[in-house]
C-alpha cells in the first residue's frame, strides 16, 4: 500500500529570465535555515552553477527536478526523500513561468506545489498587480501561493506592489536592490559558489532584508506520494573514477556523482589545474566549466597533460562534457583572441564566440544506450572527425550535438544527466 509525506513547499517562478529568482530562492533559504529549519531547495531544469548558491544558502545537497530530464518517477523520487527530512522544499524554475516544454508550471501542476512568484519591481507601482494576476490566473489549474517583488526601492515602493495586488493574492514581502545582495554572473550564468568571497555575507544579508518585510510563515504542507521501487542492474563496483574539479571543472550534477557511488565506484577528485598527477584511477570524468578562463594555465601543467594523455593511450575510459572536450582538442582560443594548445586528444579546435552558441535539452542515441542531458555553450569546434550519434530536441530547438569516439574515449557538448539511464552512464566508464 502506497504512503505519502507531507511538508511545506513552494516553486520559485518569474514572468521571464532575469527577474532574480536564484537571488530570492537562496534568501528564503538561508532566512529560514537561519531560524533553525532543514530547508532542501531543488532547481527545475539544468543548472550547474544556481546550485552551487542554493547549496551553500540551505546547507544542504541541491537536485535537478525535471519532468524529461529526469523523468517525472525520479523526480518524485527526490521530492519524496526530501519530505522525509525537510521543514520547507524550495523548488527554483526555470525561465519564465510557462516558458518551455515541459515548462516549470508544468512541474508544478504536475507534484502539486504552489508557484511562488518572484517579480521584479523595479520602475513599476500598480502594473505589479496586473502581472501578478496574470500569473495566477493564465493556467486555471495551477496552484498559486502568492507574490514577492524583487528589487524593491523603498518601503514605499514595497507598499505600492503590496497595494496592488488583487483577489486575495498572498504577499510574500519584498527584496531591496541593495548592491550587497544581488549576485554576480557571466557570459554562462552566475559566478561560481567558490569563486565569492563574500557569498556567506551576502546570503546573510539577503536573508535578513527578506525577513525584515515578510513573517517567514511556512507555507501549507503539500503531499508527495511514495515513489515505484526501480530497479537497476547496472554496476561499477570498485570501479575507481577520477573526477576533475577545480576552477576550470566544476560543472556536475549532484545526482551523477551520486550515482556513480551507488553503483559501487569510489570517486577521486583531481584538478587539471593544480596537480601533476593523476590519482590511480580506472576511469577519467571531465565535466564542464570555464577552461576559457584558465586555458594558459591548463596548457602550461604539461605534468598533468602528459598522464591523461597516456591514460588514454593505455586504452582506458575517458568521458569528457562541454568544457571537458574543450580540454582535450589540439586548441583553445578565448574572447580575446588569445589561444593556448591543451591536450590534443581529439584533433580540431575550439573559439569563444560573445554569444549563446547552442542552448538545448538533448537526447543521445550511444551503442551503450540512450542518455538525456542539455548543452549550454559559447564556444564553436571545428573538426575533422565523424560522430558516432547526434543529440536531439524535445523542443525541437538548435543543439543537435556532436558525440565523437575515439577508442574508449567519448566527447560531446552535451552535459549527460546520470540516471536518465544508469545502464549506459555506467558502461560508458566501466573498464
Amino acid at each position: 500500500m502506497s504512503q505519502s509525506r507531507h511538508c511545506p513547499a513552494v516553486l520559485i517562478a518569474a514572468p521571464a529570465s532575469g527577474q532574480g529568482k536564484t537571488t530570492v530562492t537562496a534568501a528564503l533559504a538561508r532566512l529560514h535555515r537561519n531560524l533553525g529549519r532543514k530547508v532542501r531547495v531543488f532547481k527545475c531544469g539544468p543548472d550547474f552553477l544556481d546550485p552551487m548558491i542554493l547549496e551553500r544558502a540551505s546547507g544542504a545537497p541541491v537536485y535537478q527536478l525535471d519532468l524529461w530530464m529526469i523523468g517525472a518517477d525520479e523526480s518524485r523520487r527526490l521530492l519524496w526523500d526530501a519530505a522525509g527530512e525537510a521543514d520547507l522544499i524550495l523548488i527554483e524554475g526555470v525561465m519564465g513561468l510557462f516558458d518551455g516544454t515541459p515548462s516549470s508550471a508544468d512541474l508544478a501542476r504536475h507534484f502539486g506545489v504552489p508557484v511562488l512568484a518572484v517579480i521584479d519591481g523595479t520602475a513599476m507601482a500598480q502594473t505589479f498587480g496586473a502581472l501578478a494576476l496574470g500569473l495566477a490566473r493564465y493556467q486555471a489549474d495551477l496552484p498559486f501561493a502568492g507574490v514577492l517583488a524583487n528589487r524593491v526601492g523603498s518601503l514605499r515602493h514595497a507598499q505600492l506592489l503590496e497595494g496592488s495586488l488583487t483577489e486575495g493574492l498572498r504577499w510574500y514581502g519584498g527584496l531591496s536592490r541593495e548592491r550587497g545582495i544581488e549576485l554576480p554572473s557571466r557570459h554562462l550564468g552566475l559566478v561560481q559558489a567558490s569563486e565569492l568571497n563574500d557569498l556567506d555575507a551576502r546570503l546573510d544579508a539577503a536573508a535578513e532584508a527578506l525577513g525584515a518585510s515578510c513573517d517567514a510563515t511556512l507555507p501549507p504542507p503539500v503531499t508527495f506520494a511514495e515513489p515505484e521501487p526501480q530497479a537497476c542492474a547496472a554496476s561499477l563496483a570498485g570501479v575507481r573514477i577520477g573526477v576533475a574539479r577545480d576552477e576550470a571543472f566544476a560543472f556536475t550534477y549532484g545526482a551523477n556523482l551520486e550515482l556513480l557511488r551507488n553503483l559501487g565506484a569510489q570517486l577521486e577528485f583531481f584538478s587539471p589545474l593544480h596537480d601533476s598527477e593523476l590519482p590511480v584511477v580506472d576511469s577519467l570524468y571531465l565535466p564542464g566549466g570555464y577552461p576559457e578562463l584558465h586555458h594558459h594555465a591548463l596548457a602550461a601543467n604539461a605534468p598533468m597533460s602528459e598522464v591523461i594523455r597516456a591514460h588514454h593511450a593505455q586504452g582506458k575510459p575517458l568521458l569528457a562534457e562541454c568544457g571537458g572536450m574543450l580540454y582535450l582538442l589540439d586548441a583553445l582560443t578565448d574572447v580575446a583572441g588569445e589561444r593556448a594548445e591543451l591536450l590534443g586528444l581529439l584533433p580540431g579546435e575550439a573559439t569563444m564566440q560573445k554569444r549563446l552558441a547552442a542552448l538545448a535539452l538533448q537526447a543521445v542515441e550511444l551503442p551503450e544506450g540512450t542518455l538525456r542531458g542539455h548543452t549550454y555553450h559559447h564556444s564553436l569546434t571545428s573538426t575533422a572527425l565523424d560522430p558516432i550519434a547526434r543529440g536531439l530536441s524535445p523542443n525541437g530547438g538548435r543543439g543537435n550535438e556532436a558525440v565523437y569516439r575515439l577508442g574508449r574515449l567519448t566527447a560531446s557538448y552535451v552535459h549527460f544527466y546520470f540516471p536518465s539511464n544508469p545502464d549506459a552512464a555506467a558502461a560508458l566508464l566501466r573498464p
